[in-house]
């Protein structure tokens, strides 16, 4: 059953910008939705980074013991169904963490139902740069997160005490490749900034909230 392909993006442990804790992240790749100011363009191509649920599993096992929790995000998570049924159905009783996922498609487009009891909480509906940005966890204020479960209602519902937004942003190194990523949710300037603290490094650097600026 894990034999199932997934095409994938990265892998990283510890992430702390994408949910309460120190956590796993899981990075689909492919995205059908492609919302105008994504800042994760780089995940759009649905080519690249084929492997399996298994072997995804293989790469994180070290890490299970110590997250307290996973976040899968991409990409677009729910554009490969079958693969993200498999990995929460065998996450489900690897960790006792919970797992939170994020969507571009509208909550109610989700099927959910078939992840009964396997997400703890989704973020869902497309970015909207126009939406603004004050919530946390949320790329912009249209997006809604839900949690489904009681340990998704514990960690994200209204009395939950969520990560507060000036933390929103991490470097990344790969090891293996060298690559230099961001994590978290950026807030408005952020990306800008960064690109002009590049420059003035004598790095050159463009920004998604550049290209927010042509139509």
């Amino acid at each position: 059953m894990t034999s199932t392909p997934l095409h994938l993006s990265r892998i990283h442990f510890p992430v702390r910008t994408l949910g309460p804790g120190a956590r796993i992240g899981i990075w689909f790749q492919g995205c059908s939705i492609r919302c105008r100011g994504c800042i994760s363009m780089d995940t759009w191509d649905p080519r690249p980074g084929r492997t399996t649920v298994a072997a995804v599993l293989d790469a994180i096992r070290p890490w299970l013991a110590e997250a307290d929790g996973i976040t899968i995000s991409g990409g677009e998570p729910f554009d490969q169904p079958e693969a993200l049924l498999q990995l929460v159905e065998a996450l489900r009783g690897a960790q006792g963490g919970d797992i939170l996922v994020y969507s571009g498609h509208p909550l109610e487009a989700l099927p959910l139902h078939r992840f009964a009891g396997l997400i703890d909480a989704v973020v869902a509906d497309p970015f909207d740069a126009g939406a603004g940005q004050t919530l946390s966890l949320r790329g912009s204020d249209n997006q809604r997160l839900v949690p489904l479960t009681v340990l998704g209602r514990e960690h994200y519902g209204e009395d939950a005490r969520l990560r507060p937004t000036a933390e929103t942003l991490e470097i990344m190194f790969d090891d293996a490749t060298g690559e230099v990523f961001l994590t978290g949710i950026p807030r408005p300037g952020d990306l800008r900034r960064l690109a002009r603290l590049l420059a003035d490094a004598g790095h050159h650097a463009a920004t998604t909230e550049d290209a927010r600026q042509t139509p």
